[in-house]
Parts: structure tokens; sequence; C-alpha cells
């Protein structure tokens, strides 16, 4: 792996098409770079007007890029299976798609239009979801992949299948953490899953360090401690939201990459810098819990992968 990677150093991507859910934050970072080396990328995202500015944003930047906004709520499965219906109408292939969105922290316990607890509903299952509706474009690409957002949250997060949906007890962190976790976990299951069944789908997971991004004061709230300290302390604790969208585009594009890998920042205990091989928590390595989490998110979801 090529050492002090940045975003300079991606591969012109003209003719791959891309999915980045998310529209702010990494997701903006990762959509105005694949944008720049020539993909043609569908940003999707719940809010239509912050996604479609972020479209003006990008094109103003790059006026010969090829970007569009597409709605997608991923803490409600009938937008996801909509989402789904729709691009298999409109496009032939998809050749990467990027699990990005993420909501952290709500302060109560919130759910999903579904009734899932939302960090979990949104992080995790909401992706989960929308892979397997996206799985038949994945198949006719080139060379597919899925990126997986995780979190150095996972090192401390547990696969709680008594409290899943954190219904008899509600800790922020505790389901945030549970939610990257799962995240990691599905990564790694997607590709001995495609590996068995001939797929043909690379599956990685990245995280973003710590960064400059909404996802503490959108979830947290301003007000709180976190948000506090990444109003006033941010140029210091967070690096910046372009270099956060690194081990993503590393993931996405790099030719080097290996799938059932896990890619964050290398530097300051992968709070920052340029991209490397991420620490895995030994609880994602459980291949027994993965793949029932795997059968527990089909029922819940009432997707199968085809």
């Amino acid at each position: 792996m090529k050492r002090n990677w940045t975003s300079a150093d991606i591969p012109s991507q003209k003719g791959r098409s891309v999915v980045i859910t998310g529209t702010g934050g990494i997701g903006y970072e990762t959509a105005l770079e694949m944008t720049r080396v020539g993909a043609e990328v569908i940003m999707a995202g719940r809010n239509k007007d912050k996604g479609e500015e972020a479209i003006r944003k990008i094109n103003k930047i790059i006026p010969a890029g090829t970007i569009r906004f597409e709605q997608l709520d991923l803490a409600d499965l009938t937008s996801i299976k909509a989402f789904g219906e729709r691009l298999r109408e409109q496009d032939k292939s998809l050749d990467i798609l990027i699990n990005n969105a993420a909501v952290m922290n709500p302060p109560q316990r919130l759910v999903t239009k579904d009734g899932f607890e939302l960090q979990l509903g949104t992080n995790y299952l909401g992706h989960f979801a929308l892979t397997a509706q996206m799985l038949p474009l994945l198949q006719k690409g080139n060379k597919p992949r899925v990126i997986t957002l995780s979190s150095i949250a996972h090192l401390s997060g547990a696969i709680d299948f008594n409290n899943l949906q954190a219904e008899h007890n509600y800790t922020p962190m505790v389901s945030y953490s549970q939610s990257k976790l799962a995240c990691l976990m599905f990564a790694f299951e997607l590709q001995r899953r495609s590996d068995a069944a001939g797929w043909g789908i690379t599956s990685m997971a990245a995280h973003p360090g710590i960064s400059r991004t909404d996802l503490i004061p959108n979830g947290a709230g301003k007000n709180s401690a976190a948000g506090i300290a990444r109003r006033f302390l941010g140029p210091i604790l967070f690096q910046p939201a372009s270099h956060g969208a690194w081990p993503s585009l590393y993931a996405a594009t790099a030719e080097e990459v290996t799938g059932g890998t896990y890619y964050g920042p290398s530097m300051m205990r992968e709070t920052r810098g340029y991209p490397g091989i991420a620490k895995i928590a030994p609880q994602v390595k459980d291949t027994r819990v993965a793949s029932k989490l795997w059968e527990e998110s089909e029922k819940l979801t009432k997707v199968k992968f085809i």
C-alpha cells in the first residue's frame, strides 16, 4: 500500500458508477473527489434541499462532472426499496457502493419508521437493506466494490441480541458502538458470502478517524459536551472532512486493495492522517455472531441477498 496516499493519488474513474449515501461531511467530500476523477456519481440522501445544494456546489467546482441526487431515507425500508427499484430501472449496472451515512448519539432513544432503534436502523440495517437492493446492479458492474463505514467506536461495541434495539435500556454511545460494530461485521460477512456464492463483489470497510463533520451536532446536539468540543476544539482535535474521506476513497479506488480489509487513518491512534490498515476488535472475528446477525438482519429488513 502506498505511503502518504491522498485523494491526489486516485486513478481515473471514468466509466465507473458510484452510489454514496450521505450529502454532507464525509459523503460530500467523497462525492466531490469521485466526481473530480470522472466517475458517474449518485449522491443519495434524505433531505432533498440539502442534497441538491451539495450537487450545485460540486457542479460549480467541477462543471464537467456527472453527478445527480437521489432521495433515500435509510430510516425507512419503503424508501430504500423505492430507491432500489428506481435505480434498477434507470441504470444498467453499479460499480461502487459506499455505505457512508450515519447518525450518532441522539440523547433520547429514537426509532426509524419501521421501529428500529435509530442508530442501528440507519447506520447498519438501512445499509444492509440498501446493499441487498443494489446487489443485482453490482453483479453487473465492472469489478464491483462495496465500502461500508465503521468507526473507532466499534472497538468498544458488542452485538447484544437480547437488547438489539435498546428497548430495555438506552445508552447513546453503547447503541452507536453496536451499530458501527455491526457495519464492520457486515462488511466482512458480505465478502465471505460473495466468495461462497460467486457474487464477484469486493467488500471492505473504512472509518474516517475523528473528522470535522456535522455528525456530532446533528446527533448529540451542538450544546452537548461533544458538540461544544467539536465547536471550540475542532481544529485541534478533528481532522478536515476531506482527509476523513481518504480511507473510503482509498478502498473505493486503489488498485491494490483486497476484500475483507478495514482501512482508516494511520496516525495518532487512527484519529487522523493518511489511510492504512485499521485495527479490528476481537469480537469482529466471531463468524458465528456475524452469521446470526446477517440472518436476523434479513428477517428485520425483509430482504434477501440473491
